[in-house]
């Protein structure tokens, strides 16, 4: 990461926690290694994202339902899906520092063009050691052997370890889509092709590089299972590329900040036909935001086979009888949450002052409008607060009466408000407010009666 990247970087996690959209998780203990909270312009971002996607994937379409599976599975699940066995990532610590690192990760920050996927722990060793690469904590080379680990994290059910066989914190929220298939089959009349969606929290118990919430111990994903006869998924997985770089510009990402990367044999996952990442330019390098993978009905199989129920389909018109494929898109919403602050941030200079604004979108920005009375003055503060109790029912709005109202207006540019409304005294005569763009610094007076219809046309 150069300089002006470096920069960038850390100009957007002070504004997370300055303004409230990230905090360090469990802040006054000294926090704990990748784990963050969202504030209260946080989570406002985030249910804005959530609701978009679920009403672009789900609530638009006539072949998507949702589900909202349990975070802890039978353990069974995780033994049938392949996880126990194969989701795991290599591991190497610095004998100079004890600082543990992804040798994989390792390797790619240091060497240029290579991806080492599929690797063996004992062939990523060699990479390490032929090409004498340091530590980035110490700059010394002095490494263990390279080792797996499982990501899964192990929990117990019951007062102690001993009562019970470990389950698992699920590491991707898949597996409840699969084994809810013949439930959501049977209740919803859906016929193949049809999508089953979720969102909610996964687990992995990784070495995280650090990069703020690009990469952590738990994060929110968005994603679903489109069921599809076999002889369709070509046409399926290509449908599904174009309708993903769809959702990138409702929620704000610009395509030329966004790349598509095909995954080559042998970094495809165990379950993987055919698996291409749209990845974004970060700071810090081109990664992965968003995936699509052709799973084929590798897990229907598998839990058919562990589970001893029937997951077939019958199609009716054809009499045939077959375990359904599927394509799979996924979404990670925290890592999106990022990249949409990175492509909204903007510095730009305004009568030779340095203005920092995020321009989000509207839909995605956690305040739809600032009421801002002009003073703090009793008859403009009565008027302020009547006019957010006409329009919160409506709105995310936020109500600042401290401070100038430049500074006031620098801190709505800063969190991302389309709008600021500002009561003054010619409020008190005319019934008119003035209302400032973000984005143009355009202002125009609107009458408080015509404020709703004019923020529903703005914000559409």
């Amino acid at each position: 990461m150069n300089a002006k990247e470096n920069d960038l970087m850390n100009k957007i996690v002070s504004l997370c926690k300055r303004r409230g959209f990230v905090f360090p998780g469990s802040d006054i203990y000294g926090g704990l290694a990748n784990t963050w909270d969202l504030g209260p312009l946080g989570i406002e971002l985030k249910n804005n994202v959530t609701q978009a996607w679920w009403k672009f994937f789900v609530h638009s379409r006539k072949d998507v339902v949702g589900i909202d599976a349990a975070i802890i599975m039978n353990p069974k699940v995780w033994q049938a899906s392949g996880h126990v066995e194969n989701f795991n990532d290599a591991q190497i610590d610095c004998k100079e520092c004890k600082k543990r690192h992804r040798a994989d990760h390792l390797i790619e920050d240091a060497l240029e063009n290579i991806k080492v996927e599929g690797l063996s722990t004992e062939d990523l060793g060699k990479l390490i050691e032929e090409n004498k690469i340091k530590c980035p904590n110490c700059g010394n080379h002095n490494f263990t052997d390279v080792r797996t680990f499982n990501l899964l994290f192990q929990t117990h059910i019951g007062p102690t370890a001993n009562d019970s066989d470990p389950v698992y914190l699920r590491g991707e929220i898949a597996q409840g889509i699969f084994t809810n298939f013949k439930n959501v089959l049977d209740t919803s009349r859906k016929k193949i092709p049809f999508g089953i969606a979720s969102t909610g929290k996964a687990f992995r118990n990784e070495i995280t590089p650090g990069n703020f919430i690009f990469r952590t111990l738990e994060f929110d994903l968005m994603e679903f299972e489109y069921f599809i006869k076999e002889d369709m998924w070509k046409e399926k997985f290509d449908y599904w590329l174009e309708e993903m770089h769809k959702w990138l510009e409702e929620v704000g990402i610009a395509k030329e900040n966004t790349r598509v990367r095909e995954h080559t044999d042998d970094e495809l996952s165990h379950y993987s036909k055919r698996t291409v990442d749209i990845e974004y330019n970060t700071p810090f390098g081109w990664k992965e935001l968003y995936g699509l993978a052709y799973r084929t009905n590798f897990d229907l199989t598998r839990h058919q086979e562990a589970s001893g129920k029937d997951m077939t389909y019958f199609e009716q018109e054809t009499g045939e009888k077959y375990i359904p494929h599927v394509i799979e898109p996924t979404f990670g919403l925290s890592r999106t949450l990022l990249m949409v602050l990175f492509d909204a941030y903007t510095e730009e200079e305004v009568k030779g002052e340095t203005r920092v604004v995020l321009k989000l979108k509207p839909q995605m920005a956690p305040f739809k409008a600032a009421i801002l009375p002009l003073m703090k003055k009793p008859e403009l503060v009565e008027v302020a607060d009547s006019i957010f109790d006409d329009l919160k029912s409506k709105y995310a709005l936020d109500f600042d009466l401290t401070g100038s109202i430049g500074k006031r207006y620098r801190r709505q540019d800063e969190i991302g408000t389309p709008f600021a409304i500002t009561v003054d005294y010619d409020t008190l005569e005319d019934k008119s407010v003035t209302v400032r763009d973000r984005d143009t610094l355009e202002q125009e007076r609107i009458k408080i009666s015509d404020l709703d219809d004019f923020l529903e046309k703005k914000l559409q």
